[in-house]
């Protein structure tokens, strides 16, 4: 039986006040819709709501998707906007 290679995201999220929120996940929709859950969503996002995605990259394991959520996690905040900027998600 063939395993399905499961694909990692790092992400990062736009809250109402306009900060940046960044997180791993296996499904970003599932995620985001639990960003924007009264319960579900990280402590940080919940009294932030809504959310909308901002910027997502793929990871080919959980081990490289943290990796790079630390690297993000330590950016300035104007260097993260820049990424999302030249991301141009939508």
């Amino acid at each position: 039986m063939l395993a399905l290679k499961q694909h990692w995201f790092v992400y990062i999220v736009r809250c109402v006040d306009n900060s940046l929120y960044t997180g791993i996940t296996t499904d970003l929709v599932r995620r985001l819709r639990e960003h924007n859950s009264p319960c579900k969503g990280a402590k940080y996002t919940r009294n932030r709501q809504p959310v909308t995605l901002a910027y997502f990259e793929k990871a080919d394991s959980r081990s490289s998707a943290g990796k790079r959520e630390y690297r993000l996690r330590k950016m300035r905040a104007e260097k993260k906007r820049a990424l999302i900027r030249s991301a141009d998600l939508l």
